[in-house]
């Protein structure tokens, strides 16, 4: 899902587990904008999780990273405890690793217990709860990137409260805006604008541009022209290249 949705994921399947957590992986940790912490029954018992655990919350500490949990079949307040299934788990771990270390793991486990988290008891539906942490994932992400820099386009900031009047975002009724005026004016760029802004508040959108000199009249084949537009439309939907019509 976060594939489909133009995220880049890393995923630390593929690295060989050691005695610890090694440089590639901690570049991967603090080189990204997220981290996600899925934590089930059993992660306790991982010292390579705990031990990432610890840097992505040092991570959250020192660079400010956003952090999210999954708590997958397991009670939030269980791994804030240390209680239950879990808290057993975790014991064992910690046999013959010095306090400093144990106490990191405990630490962390508590922090991530607290923040902003998904509980799979919550959701009825798998499916829909990937499908919102995806969205809320992609949402932060656009959110943590500063827009494009239009401060130099003059008068964007009237155009941007007129059209901002128009769009009504705030109703659940369907708008269609038109920009009118001869070429040349900023049309496109105020549309442009417009939908850097506020785009990631949907959760499908679509930018074409440049449709009439691509797509030059008069339409000699009409039908072509027409079942390009809806193939480009929906490849851009699904973020899916070759889409067939």
């Amino acid at each position: 899902e976060f594939q489909r949705k133009g995220i880049t994921p890393f995923n630390d399947n593929g690295i060989k587990r050691g005695d610890s957590i090694g440089p590639e992986l901690i570049r991967a940790i603090r080189g990204s904008k997220i981290a996600i912490v899925l934590l089930s029954r059993n992660y306790a018992s991982s010292k390579w999780c705990l031990d990432e655990l610890v840097e992505i919350m040092k991570c959250r500490k020192e660079l400010g990273q956003t952090v999210l949990a999954i708590f997958y079949g397991v009670d939030p307040s269980d791994i804030k405890k240390l209680a239950g299934d879990f808290g057993k788990v975790f014991k064992k771990t910690c046999v013959g690793k010095t306090k400093e270390v144990t106490e990191g793991w405990r630490q962390a486990l508590v922090t991530v217990a607290t923040i902003a988290s998904y509980d799979s008891s919550n959701w009825n539906n798998e499916a829909a709860m990937i499908e919102k942490i995806a969205t809320d994932v992609s949402n932060e992400l656009i959110n943590s990137v500063p827009s494009s820099n239009f401060n130099g386009f003059v008068g964007m900031a009237a155009d941007m409260r007129k059209m901002e009047q128009l769009l009504l975002l705030g109703s659940n009724e369907v708008r269609m805006i038109g920009i009118w005026g001869p070429s040349g004016i900023g049309k496109s760029t105020i549309a442009r604008v417009l939908y850097s802004k506020y785009s990631h508040q949907f959760q499908l959108t679509v930018f074409m541009e440049n449709i009439k000199r691509r797509y030059p009249r008069p339409y000699y084949d009409v039908y072509t022209t027409k079942l390009q537009l809806q193939k480009e439309f929906m490849s851009q939907i699904i973020n899916q290249e070759d889409m067939k019509i």
